[in-house]
C-alpha cells in the first residue's frame, strides 16, 4: 500500500445548486445558483447547513454562478464581485457555527462556463477570476478551482492563485466517455494535465504547485473518476509530490462535446446513496484522501460517506 492511500480522510459538501432547487430556493437559469443570494440569501444557509449535517468537513462558496455567463455582463459588472463576497460570508458564518471543525473553500468556477474550453479566452478569464479571488479570500481556509476543462484553464487559475499561502485544489472535469486514456472535457490526457501542473520547466509555465494543495477531478459521472486517480496517483509518486487527490462527480447523464454550458439544466439520473459510497471506496482505495460530490450530490450521499468513514 502506498503513503497516499493512507493519509486520512477528509469530507467534501455535495452540489449547492441542486441543493438549492431541492430544499425550494428560487432557482432558474441562466441565474442558477446565484438566484439565492439575489433573493432569497437564507437558503444558502440552509444548504450548507445541510451538508454540514451530514457530515462534510468541507463546505464550498456558492459563487460558482457569480460569472457574466449566468449574471450577464451587466450584472456581473455590477454585483458579481459582491455576491462572491456575500457568499463567503455566508459559508464562513456557517462553518464557524457549525459542531464540528469545517473548513470554507473559496470557489472559482469556469469563468466563461462549463465544459467548454472551447469559449475559454485567457484575458477575460484571468479579469473575471481575479475578482472572484479577491472577493473571498478573506474568508475562505482554502481554494477551490472547479471545473477546469483544459490546461490552458488550469493554467490561468494557477496565475490568480500564484501568491496565495492557502491550499489551493485544482478540479479538473473528465470527458464522460470511457476510452484508453483518461481526458478532460478539451481532449488532452489527464496525464499531460498532470505534468503541467508538477513540471516546472521554465518560470512562463510554472504553476507553482505547493505540497498543500491538490489534484482533483469533479463534474463528471463517477464511472470515469477511477481511471484519472489511478493517473494522478501514479504520477504523484514518480515526482514524490505529495499532493491531495479529490473526487466529486455528478448524477448527470453523460454530458457530449457540444453541450451548451449551463445554458438548461442539465439531465440527471438516479444515483443512489449506496451507489455512490461504492464508486467512492474505490475512489479512496486508489488514494484519493477528498471526496465529496458535485451536481446532484446531496446531503443523503454526504451522509452515507460519512457513516461509512466512521467506520475505516
Amino acid at each position: 500500500m502506498s503513503d497516499l492511500t493512507k493519509r486520512k480522510l477528509t469530507l467534501l459538501d455535495g452540489g449547492i445548486g441542486r441543493e438549492l432547487k431541492r430544499i425550494g430556493a428560487p432557482f432558474s437559469q441562466p441565474l442558477w445558483s446565484a438566484q439565492a443570494l439575489l433573493e432569497a440569501p437564507h437558503y444558502v444557509t440552509q444548504a450548507h447547513e445541510n451538508f454540514i449535517q451530514a457530515g462534510a468537513e468541507i463546505i464550498t462558496v456558492n459563487s460558482y454562478a457569480c460569472v457574466p455567463f449566468h449574471l450577464g455582463e451587466s450584472g456581473y459588472q455590477q454585483q458579481g464581485g459582491e455576491l462572491a463576497r456575500q457568499a463567503a460570508i455566508i459559508a464562513r458564518d456557517v462553518a464557524n457555527k457549525a459542531s464540528h471543525p469545517v473548513q470554507v473553500a473559496g470557489s472559482l468556477p469556469p469563468p466563461l462556463g462549463s465544459y467548454r474550453p472551447d469559449l475559454f479566452e485567457q484575458q477575460q478569464a484571468l479579469d473575471i477570476l481575479t475578482t472572484l479571488f479577491t472577493a473571498q479570500d478573506e474568508h475562505v481556509d482554502l481554494w477551490l478551482a472547479e471545473t477546469i476543462a483544459s490546461i490552458e484553464e488550469a493554467h490561468a487559475v494557477a496565475d490568480v492563485l500564484k501568491d496565495s499561502t492557502k491550499p489551493c485544489y485544482y478540479a479538473f472535469t473528465l470527458s464522460d466517455e470511457l476510452g484508453e486514456t483518461a481526458r478532460l472535457r478539451s481532449g488532452e490526457s489527464v496525464s499531460a494535465a498532470i505534468d503541467a501542473m508538477l513540471t516546472q520547466t521554465n518560470q512562463t509555465n510554472a504553476l507553482h504547485i505547493k505540497d498543500s494543495d491538490g489534484i482533483f477531478f469533479n463534474c463528471s459521472v463517477p464511472e470515469v473518476m477511477e481511471q484519472a486517480i489511478r493517473v494522478t496517483t501514479s504520477l504523484l509518486e514518480k515526482h514524490h509530490r505529495p499532493l491531495n487527490v479529490g473526487a466529486y462527480a455528478n448524477s448527470f447523464v453523460p454530458i457530449t462535446q457540444g453541450h451548451e454550458a449551463n445554458l438548461t439544466t442539465q439531465g440527471s439520473r438516479h444515483l443512489s446513496p449506496e451507489e455512490y459510497l461504492v464508486f467512492a471506496k474505490k475512489w479512496q482505495e486508489l488514494g484519493a484522501n477528498i471526496i465529496g460530490g458535485c451536481c446532484g450530490i446531496e446531503p443523503s450521499h454526504i451522509q452515507a460517506l460519512a457513516e461509512w468513514k466512521q467506520t475505516r
